[in-house]
This record gives C-alpha cells, structure tokens and sequence, in this order.
C-alpha cells in the first residue's frame, strides 16, 4: 500500500446512535429525526446509518425496540416490588401512559405503528412489533392472575380483562400523547383507577 494509510473514525456503538435518535425526538419531534441529522449528531455519514439500519423505517423500529428495553426494566422493577398488588398495577398504569403531549416513546409507538400499514413493511417486521404488545399483556395478565389468587382481585378472566385494560389504556395515551384537551395525564389516570375500582373490587361475601 502507498501513501498514507487514511484514519478511519469508529462508528459508535448502535446503542449510542438508537438514544441519539430518541434524544432528537424528544427534542425536536419526528419531522427533525432524518438519516442526514442523526449522522451529523453522532458523527456519521447518512449513508454509513443506511448501512446499519437500511432505511428510516429499520431505524424508527430499532429505536422502538431500545427504549421498550428501558421501559421493560422499569416494568420489571415495578412487578417485583414489594407491597400490593393493587399498588403495583397502579405503578403499571403509571408507566404505561405517557408523560404528556408529545411524549417521545409514544410519539415513536404511533409513527412506527402507522408506519406498518404499509403494504412494504416486512411480515418480520410486524411480528417484533406484536412482541412489544406482548411483553406489556403477558405481564399484567400476570398481575392480575396474582391479585385473583390472593383474594385482592374479583375472580375475572384475567387475559380477558388485559385486553380490555389495555385498549382502554392504549385510547386514553393516544388521547395523551396527541395533546387532544380534556385528556390530561391526571384525569387520565383517574379515570383508569375508576375503571379498576369497578372492574376488580373483590366481593365482600
């Protein structure tokens, strides 16, 4: 080899790039996060992002993908916490809703889900989607199956009521998410713990 030998810059780590991008969400929103953007934030060239993700679509769901694993830490150390199990469902709900209008993981959820409507979007695609709903309802399936087995919850069918619950919560977090008025984050959960009180007191007899 003649001449000097170019000095390549190492690409960061792609968990460095996936909270680059959700940091650029939170800040900006999604009509700010493009490959060009990203790439100057970390220090690469759009097409070395294109390499590693392919395309914008691959991207949007692996950043999905990393912050469903800080959210399912977060989960994990709400269900085994100490206490009751009405107050770990209630830390569950807290968890679940987003923070406020233009919450950066559901702002993501929503583009990535509208997103898959698309005729393009790989069948492989769409199942690691299905895996993220799935981690939320296995659990809280879980939750509700213990409190029924201790006598702090009516005896329910507890994948039954998950499902309900979960497109009850998925509603109002749009509602949330999207800044639509009168569905605030506290009125929110106020009418979540209504539906728990009615849904799962436990009978007096």
């Amino acid at each position: 080899m003649t001449g000097a030998a170019r000095r390549r810059t190492p690409a960061p780590p792609r968990e460095d790039v996936l909270a680059a991008a959700m940091a650029m969400i939170a800040e900006n929103g999604l009509e700010r996060l493009t490959m060009a953007a990203l790439g100057r934030d970390v220090g690469m060239s759009s097409g070395h992002l294109a390499y590693h993700f392919k395309s914008k679509d691959e991207l949007l769901l692996r950043t999905l993908e990393w912050s469903e694993e800080q959210l399912g830490a977060r989960r994990r150390e709400v269900l085994d916490a100490g206490g009751g199990v009405r107050e770990r469902l209630d830390a569950y709900v807290d968890l679940y809703v987003p923070d406020g209008p233009r919450d950066p993981h559901w702002t993501l959820w929503l583009e990535v889900w509208n997103r898959s409507k698309s005729a393009a979007v790989e069948t492989s695609a769409r199942a690691r989607q299905a895996a993220i709903e799935s981690a939320w309802h296995r659990d809280l399936v879980a939750l509700l199956a213990e409190g029924i087995s201790r006598g702090a919850f009516r005896a329910v069918d507890p994948d039954r009521f998950a499902a309900r619950l979960r497109a009850l919560l998925d509603g109002f977090s749009i509602h949330v998410a999207i800044g639509l008025q009168g569905a605030d984050r506290a009125q929110v959960l106020s009418h979540v713990g209504e539906f728990l009180d009615d849904g799962l007191a436990a009978d007096d007899s």
